[in-house]
């Protein structure tokens, strides 16, 4: 997940142990829907510890990955070792890409519009990097569809952004990315989490592919 500038030390040093149940199972094809099927020049936001790093092909002729944690990317820049493909790294945050317009092919986002300051606009930001035509892969946990699930992440939201590094588990990250202009070609829902504390809050999750029109 993507953080504040400032960072979070200690949720960075923690973050690839919290994850390592995860990475074992869903992740994985998570991480080779996004990064193994990048295309083209690649932006990837919200890089975190560089877990996607792995699964990048030969199709991604170039990867520049960018993450606003500084404590984040340090953890990051150590898995550049194990990347098949030559990544670049800059710390960026998502509503501020230091890019040019329509200078990317696909852009990657895993776990990371959670924590998004402002995702609106982060959104625009991807959009005008995105050249037309351009995909946007990602995976997320998201809001809960059913009434009573969105109430009860509404309510847990605010102690969950402390605990969590800024991560809201309540948005509805599809519906964002609709509202931005995409075009949603595939969408797939899943909830590969425990349905008990505290990990029923994050449950429902999309994989997907959005095009810039």
């Amino acid at each position: 997940m993507a953080s504040q500038l400032k960072g979070h030390k200690w949720f960075a040093a923690l973050f690839d142990r919290i994850m390592a149940p995860a990475e074992k199972s869903f992740l994985k094809e998570a991480r080779q829907h996004a990064a193994g099927g990048a295309r083209g020049r690649v932006l990837e936001i919200g890089c975190g510890t560089g877990a996607n790093f792995a699964f990048y092909t030969s199709a991604a002729t170039a990867v520049i990955a960018t993450e606003p944690d500084p404590y984040m990317l340090e953890r990051a820049r150590s898995k550049l070792t194990g990347a098949s493909q030559h990544i670049e790294i800059r710390q960026a945050p998502a509503e501020e890409l230091p890019f040019d317009d329509a200078s990317f092919d696909t852009v990657v986002d895993t776990i990371n519009m959670c924590t998004i300051g402002d995702l609106p606009r982060a959104l625009s930001e991807i959009s005008r990097v995105l050249r037309p035509g351009g995909e946007l892969r990602f995976y997320e946990h998201v809001r809960y569809r059913n009434p009573l699930g969105a109430l009860t992440q509404d309510l847990v939201t605010p102690i969950w952004k402390w605990f969590g590094a800024g991560c809201h588990p309540n948005r509805d990250v599809a519906r964002a990315i609709g509202e931005a202009g995409f075009e949603i070609t595939h969408l797939q829902r899943s909830s590969p989490v425990p349905p008990v504390p505290p990990m029923v809050f994050s449950r429902p999750h999309i994989m997907g592919v959005a095009v810039r029109p």
